[in-house]
């Protein structure tokens, strides 16, 4: 794959878009690092990724979306760069936050497995170039649907099972589509 394009944000993700780190010190936030995540829709579909089975959360479907690196120019660029590695999608556009709804935290934040690191997870509703075709890397995802709002909370693509990774993907998604709805932007 060639290198992640530019891509243009909305006027309200100013904050996200300086390294990582900067972020963090503005915030006073001593998590160990930053992750991101990218709703894509297609139509009235989101895109989920199934994770591998010899991954952590084996076999179970998520959003695309991971670290934000130190390498990366900001957290946005963290998370154009994690949707084409794990996707080869292209990112075009951001278009806002996606929190876990009003009732719901302000930031996700999780530990790794040993529960001894702290992260803090934003995820953004992108807009991708269209007509590219889904490729992922089998190291991390091994199968891809696009699903409905309904799908996604019954965790089911017709007779496919979608198991999600996280209590938080479902919320997130959820409130994808409600911002959508309200923001008309089908």
């Amino acid at each position: 794959m060639t290198s992640p394009p530019s891509f243009t944000y909305d006027a309200c993700l100013e904050e996200f878009n300086v390294p990582y780190k900067q972020w963090l010190a503005t915030k006073d936030k001593t998590w160990n690092g930053i992750a991101s995540g990218a709703i894509i829709f297609q139509e009235d579909r989101v895109l989920l990724v199934q994770r591998a089975p010899d991954d952590s959360m084996p076999n179970l479907w998520e959003i695309p979306g991971g670290a934000v690196d130190p390498e990366d120019a900001s957290i946005l660029a963290g998370c154009v760069r994690e949707v084409f590695e794990e996707t080869g999608l292209r990112v075009k556009h951001i278009r806002r936050l996606v929190t876990e709804g009003a009732d719901g935290p302000e930031w996700t934040v999780f530990t790794n497995r040993t529960g001894k690191r702290f992260f803090v997870k934003f995820t953004f509703e992108v807009d991708v170039e269209e007509g590219a075709d889904v490729v992922l890397d089998p190291v991390e995802h091994q199968s891809w649907v696009f699903a409905t709002k309904d799908e996604v909370e019954k965790q089911a693509v017709g007779e496919l099972r979608i198991p999600l990774a996280t209590p938080y993907v479902r919320r997130l998604v959820v409130e994808g589509f409600r911002l959508r709805d309200e923001a008309g932007s089908a």
